[in-house]
């Protein structure tokens, strides 16, 4: 892939909507540590990291809008050190934890939280390289 400072340059890109981008970049960067590296517009899109990571932060209008209330329609799934850690500063800014952290036979510890528009996160620490025949899974190897 051709590299391009106008888009982040992780392969799969979520783009989230929100009622106010910059509000969302706000509490994303305090709750959830993410970094803003391009704004467009004052309060259009934003793009964020979060490691070799990115999600874009849309407004709504037209057909874009945020999710209603007491409706998951997607889970972001983020990777961090420490997923204790990350709850508690999650929490401090008011996410709504849906699941603590909890360890799981796959080799994780993770949590789930809502966000303050609602869209749904998963947060996931590694414990250990399990293989996912350990824990009733399937490897499956590309054609």
């Amino acid at each position: 892939m051709k590299p391009n400072r106008s888009i982040p340059a992780s392969t799969v890109i979520p783009v989230l909507i929100y009622p106010d981008v910059r509000a969302a970049v706000a509490w994303l960067r305090a709750a959830f540590g993410f970094v803003e590296r391009v704004r467009i517009g004052e309060d259009h899109r934003a793009q964020l990291g979060f490691g070799d990571g990115a999600v874009i932060v849309g407004d709504a209008g037209n057909d874009r809008r945020p999710p209603r209330p007491g409706e998951v329609t997607h889970s972001v799934m983020v990777r961090v050190e420490n997923v204790h850690a990350h709850c508690a500063q999650a929490r401090e800014h008011g996410a709504r934890i849906v699941t603590e952290p909890t360890d799981f036979a796959y080799g994780e510890r993770q949590y789930t939280a809502d966000d303050l528009a609602g869209h749904r996160w998963t947060f996931s620490e590694t414990l250990a390289d399990v293989a996912p025949e350990d824990w009733g899974g399937t490897s499956v190897t590309p054609d």
